[in-house]
């Protein structure tokens, strides 16, 4: 879902993510600004500042089907360093996995005022019963921090859809209602760390090719009515590509 671009305020606190620990975003009322990049990072560079950059270059993890993910650690190694350029090729800038203004800017065009990304919204990813990311097997604040990880992960798929709308059919489920379809019962949904995709016009078994490079550990076949995606491999859990190619 495509809303206005605009800006915002992120303070830094910690939030566990799964078994993990990570840093999250608070977000003021009333106040936007982007980010607050205040260096240029580079590899080499640690910090809360790093955290975030792993989160929204983490759908660059590879350039073709590999088990590869950004480790979302605050550290600014190599992994992250070609996660970087590859993002920088893919949005037109200098090619040198230096995070600096311009990279800095075109990772702000990519976040809404609420925390949610350019292209979706945290309406998409809540409980389709309650409206909420309450009653999953995680707190609230974790479900939906995770959904925002998610958010750029399909960003990068987007993009490398060449911007094809995606449409996001479930989010995060409470356990009561991933019971009440029929869900598996360690379902990733439940984390708020998976979603299921429509993207018209494009076949599943695209769209899962294309989440092969872009960080995702869960891949359910693309031969049904939508395309499951899921960070399984974040909370611990392994690789798991129904009609993966690794």
């Amino acid at each position: 879902m495509s809303l206005p671009m605009s800006r915002r305020t992120l303070l830094r606190s910690a939030a566990v993510i799964g078994t993990a620990v990570a840093v999250s975003p608070l977000l003021l009322p009333g106040v936007a600004q982007a980010y607050p990049w205040s260096r240029t990072l580079t590899e080499g560079s640690t910090g809360a500042d790093v955290t975030e950059l792993q989160i929204r270059v983490a759908g660059w993890a590879a350039d073709s089907p590999s088990h590869s993910r950004v480790s979302i650690d605050g550290e600014f190694g190599p992994g992250t360093a070609a996660a970087v350029r590859r993002f920088q090729s893919a949005y037109g800038l200098g090619v040198d996995a230096q995070v600096g203004p311009a990279t800095q800017a075109a990772l702000n065009a990519l976040e809404q005022s609420d925390g949610s990304t350019a292209h979706f919204n945290f309406s998409e990813f809540t409980d389709r019963v309650s409206g909420t990311f309450n009653g999953g097997k995680v707190s609230a604040a974790t479900a939906k921090e995770n959904a925002r990880r998610c958010m750029y992960k399909l960003e990068a798929v987007r993009k490398k859809l060449g911007n094809k709308p995606i449409t996001v059919n479930s989010g995060f489920r409470s356990i009561a209602h991933n019971a009440e379809i029929g869900g598996a019962s360690d379902s990733m949904h439940m984390y708020g760390t998976a979603a299921d995709l429509d993207v018209p016009g494009v076949a599943n078994k695209t769209v899962y090719q294309k989440a092969e490079t872009s960080g995702f550990s869960g891949l359910e076949t693309y031969n049904t009515d939508h395309q499951h995606v899921d960070s399984r491999a974040d909370l611990g859990r392994a690789w798991w590509w129904e009609n993966g190619t690794v």
